[in-house]
């Protein structure tokens, strides 16, 4: 049976979708602007399929990813012996070789426990934490990043950082000064800037599991990569939501945050509903400027409501992609969605649009692993322990505009 490649699958769910849009088009009641039962089945079919294609194109184009990621060289590591810093120029910190090969092998016999305490405790002495853990390897780290970026749609859209100290104050300009016209002989008018600071600190995020001492003791266990994708799964999904909802309190503060947030553009006429009119008027509510890169952010369920939207030449607002590795399209700019962005209900903000990159985020440098050895030892099993230090704030709210369905009479 040979296999679908992802432009046959685009090619696919672009022609179904011409499809479903004929059949609207067809066997709406002229009165009405509805469907029959039969045809309301019919159109959730097609529906149907298109889900399962769009998620089948997701799932081949991270799977292309991987294979992509895996077939390229690894970056030149640090090879400067255990506890010897390297000197980089001024603008860069002094930092730990933890990338040797020595380092490395030491890590993840502790992780086993294969090797003489003493020997590994030697080997690990740059790479102990302030809190008692190990940081971990750069190569292992560098592949739990790009793990985090499959599975954090927010990673790919906002700007990272990486920092060192607990706080990073971003000033912001919040008033803009502006130039007046002047009579001759008279004097100017002073028009300051005002300025504001953002901070963004370090929350912590941590997540343990447990594995069996057979199955750890297992050499065809695959310790590295069942933890690399474990940890990304559970720090990702964490992740995703404070970066979208959270509110601030211990964690990142969210694009849809009532504090903090995007601004509130547009109000729905109807509390579970969107019109296209709403749509359009909430692209036109971000300013030129900010347009130019901006995306939309939004719930699957979401979609399947805007993929019923027309404008006002009766042209669909959303138009699926056809190339590989590109999103969809709603009115020229790209959609990505989040399971955790809120779905339509009343009273909730359930579209974003606007330039994510004024939202960033600031990683502490180095995640941290623990083993926990005697936690579980009395059912057979062995505790890890994953953590890291974060904030996510966006820093200038007028780059994202946000849509509010109508709250409940």
């Amino acid at each position: 049976m040979s296999t679908m490649t992802i432009s046959d699958l685009r090619t696919k769910r672009a022609h179904i979708w011409d499809q479903a849009k004929a059949f609207l088009d067809e066997r709406r009641d002229t009165a009405t602007g509805c469907l029959s039962v039969e045809d309301d089945e019919a159109y959730a079919r097609m529906e149907a399929d298109i889900d399962k294609l769009t998620a089948e194109i997701a799932r081949s184009e991270r799977a292309q990813r991987r294979d992509s990621d895996l077939a390229k060289a690894t970056n030149m590591p640090l090879t400067s012996m255990p506890g010897i810093t390297i000197d980089n120029d001024d603008a860069n910190p002094k930092v730990s070789p933890r990338a040797t090969a020595s380092y490395q092998r030491a890590f993840w016999d502790a992780m086993r426990l294969n090797s003489s305490p003493l020997e590994v405790r030697n080997a690990l002495s740059e790479g102990v934490d302030t809190e008692g853990g190990y940081l971990v390897p750069d190569e292992f780290e560098h592949t739990l990043v790009q793990e985090l970026a499959d599975q954090n749609v927010m990673r790919t859209l906002a700007k990272v950082l990486q920092t060192t100290s607990g706080d990073r104050k971003i000033p912001v300009v919040s008033t803009h000064g502006a130039a007046g016209w002047l009579d001759e002989g008279k004097p100017y008018t002073e028009s300051d800037e005002t300025f504001t600071q953002v901070t963004l600190s370090a929350f912590k995020l941590g997540t343990f599991l447990k594995i069996s001492e057979e199955l750890l003791n297992d050499a065809a266990f695959d310790i590295e990569q069942y933890l690399a994708a474990e940890f990304a799964r559970r720090i990702g999904a964490a992740e995703e939501e404070a970066f979208l909802v959270g509110d601030g309190a211990g964690k990142p503060t969210g694009i849809f945050a009532a504090t903090g947030g995007g601004e509130n553009a547009v109000t729905t006429a109807k509390a579970t509903d969107i019109s296209a009119d709403e749509l359009i008027d909430l692209h036109y509510s971000l300013r030129a400027p900010y347009r130019k890169n901006a995306v939309w952010l939004m719930n699957d369920a979401t979609v399947k409501t805007v993929r019923k939207l027309k404008d006002g030449n009766g042209q669909y607002l959303w138009q699926p992609a056809l190339t590989a590795g590109t999103p969809d399209m709603v009115l020229g700019r790209p959609v990505y969605t989040s399971a955790f962005v809120p779905e339509i209900k009343a009273g909730a903000s359930t579209v974003a649009f606007g330039d994510l990159a004024y939202y960033w985020i600031a990683d502490r440098q180095g995640r941290s692993f623990k083993r926990l050895n005697e936690l579980f030892a009395t059912s057979g099993q062995v505790g890890f322990l994953a953590s890291q230090r974060l904030d996510g704030k966006l820093i200038l709210p007028e780059a994202v505009k946000l849509l509010t369905q109508k709250s409940s009479a």
